[in-house]
């Protein structure tokens, strides 16, 4: 299996902070996103990454080089960051996952390391990370699951009242899902044109096509996706003090 973290994105709800650093290299905790998104992955037993960057990607490299010479990285250059979204990002990484599986990662998630292991042993080929138990609005990605919490509707769109909780934007996917995945995003990438959008839009088109992922509930392990300085600052109150520190 390898991991695969999307971080071409221009991140413009977090200038001025973003202007001349990319979202994933914020500091916060005596490291960046990056370097604890990538320490997790290692710890979770995984040593390939894929990479997909754009936006002031030498950065992004360089900080790689100079943390993480432990993993096997493979960069996948976004060069159309600008007016794409990460459905686009996750499309050009086809080539390098589908044999193998794949856990992906949004790099602005900050959070527990042990979800990931967690994920792995869950006992599911395929599984969606979700946390619970606080008030959904618009904003998240929520997700709707049956009583097998076999995710049936995954998207902004989902209503509140119907939502399990809310995706964190992290996944497994085996080799026989990833087939089916990327079927679904080949069709909205390059036969609808569909390159602005998130990637659950191709998620939520590979399940009504009878994909199958499960919903896992994370329990108490902190997690907060990073959009806006509003989240940052949370984020450095709420979550980062109960995580571990980094080894490095």
């Amino acid at each position: 299996m390898k991991a695969v973290v999307l971080a071409a994105g221009l991140a413009s709800r977090l200038r001025p902070w973003t202007e001349q650093t990319p979202k994933c290299l914020l500091p916060i905790g005596g490291g960046t996103l990056l370097d604890r998104t990538l320490e997790a992955v290692e710890t979770a037993g995984l040593r390939d990454v894929v990479l997909v960057t754009g936006y002031l990607e030498d950065q992004i490299r360089a900080r790689v080089r100079e943390r993480h010479g432990g993993l096997r990285v493979k960069f996948v250059r976004n060069a159309a960051y600008a007016t794409t979204n990460n459905i686009y990002s996750l499309w050009l990484a086809r080539g390098l996952v589908l044999e193998e599986g794949m856990l992906l990662l949004d790099s602005d998630i900050l959070f527990d390391p042990g979800i990931l292991s967690d994920l792995r042993r869950a006992g599911r080929p395929d599984v969606l990370a979700v946390k619970r138990g606080f008030a959904l609005g618009e904003e998240e990605i929520k997700v709707e699951v049956d009583a097998d919490r076999r995710v049936l509707a995954i998207g902004k769109h989902v209503p509140p009242d119907r939502a399990f909780g809310e995706s964190i934007g992290i996944e497994i996917f085996s080799p026989s899902a990833l087939s089916g995945l990327y079927r679904a995003l080949e069709n909205k990438v390059v036969r609808e044109g569909a390159v602005d959008v998130f990637y659950e839009a191709a998620f939520q088109d590979w399940i009504d096509a009878g994909g199958t992922i499960t919903a896992f509930d994370i329990g108490t392990r902190p997690a907060i996706e990073i959009d806006t300085i509003d989240d940052f600052r949370m984020a450095e109150r709420d979550v980062l003090p109960l995580l571990p520190p980094l080894r490095t």
